[in-house]
């Protein structure tokens, strides 16, 4: 039997991409899944006819996380939806443009940095006390924060408030792993290379860089958003595990810590 049975899980970005993915794999494991979104709709709609055919409870609803006030509203609506909340998966983020050092104006940086980072902040901000009321009634909680591999080597060029502010999402999981520890909330992190098929690379990522990319992966491949989910999934029921503060890196081989 699945840990995740009758686990309640909100995930960020969740109608698109990997976020997508992630909550696929979530309500196949058995969990009620809230999904938040920007701009996909459509995609909400894919995943709440998936979880009807489940026999799964699935909401949505869309929120700007660059601002505290639909953030804390986002998870109160997840959470009076849902009854609580056991799992939370920050997965909203995006590279925005490049810009190099001198590029990027305080505007741009501040902007990257709200949305990769400030979204993160406030979301688990909010969800927190839930989380931490979940882990007293039931053994557990669980925060997996998408990071990237540019946060680990620093990204391509052009990608520098981006790999900064991704960076910081790993400092962030370790510190907030011992914050949260003693209330049985267990905080890691998620550092994913080449995804192929996201909006993310389609957008940000030349046919050219790819291979490139492709080449010196010791796997031969990229990777693919059920890639990463199945690596947030595993992550998200380690609720009640000894698995903390960690980062687990999905990249093929290219780069590990």
């Amino acid at each position: 039997m699945s840990k995740l049975l009758g686990k309640r899980a909100l995930v960020t970005a969740g109608a698109q991409g990997i976020g997508f993915a992630i909550c696929q794999h979530l309500l196949r494991a058995g969990c009620d899944v809230f999904a938040h979104y920007h701009r996909s709709a459509d995609g909400a709609r894919l995943l709440a006819d998936e979880a009807k055919k489940l026999g799964r409870r699935f909401g949505s609803a869309s929120a700007d996380l660059t601002t505290s006030e639909e953030s804390t509203q986002l998870v109160a609506e997840a959470v009076k939806f849902l009854g609580g909340l056991d799992v939370l998966v920050n997965n909203a983020g995006s590279l925005v443009g490049r810009r190099t050092l001198a590029e990027a104006e305080d505007d741009f940086w501040a902007e990257v940095m709200s949305l990769n980072l400030g979204s993160v902040r406030r979301v688990t901000r909010a969800a927190a006390p839930h989380l931490a009321a979940a882990a007293k009634a039931g053994g557990g909680a669980s925060i997996v924060n998408l990071s990237s591999l540019a946060g680990r080597k620093g990204g391509h060029g052009g990608s520098l408030a981006y790999s900064t502010a991704k960076g910081a999402v790993l400092t962030f999981t370790r510190s907030l792993a011992s914050e949260l520890g003693p209330q049985g909330v267990r905080v890691n992190a998620l550092a994913p290379g080449l995804i192929l098929g996201t909006s993310f690379h389609t957008t940000h990522t030349t046919v050219e860089s790819a291979h490139a990319t492709i080449a010196g992966i010791p796997l031969g491949r990229g990777g693919s958003a059920d890639d990463v989910a199945r690596a947030a999934l595993f992550l998200a029921g380690e609720f009640d595990g000894f698995i903390t503060g960690a980062t687990l890196d999905i990249n093929g081989g290219v780069y590990g810590c």
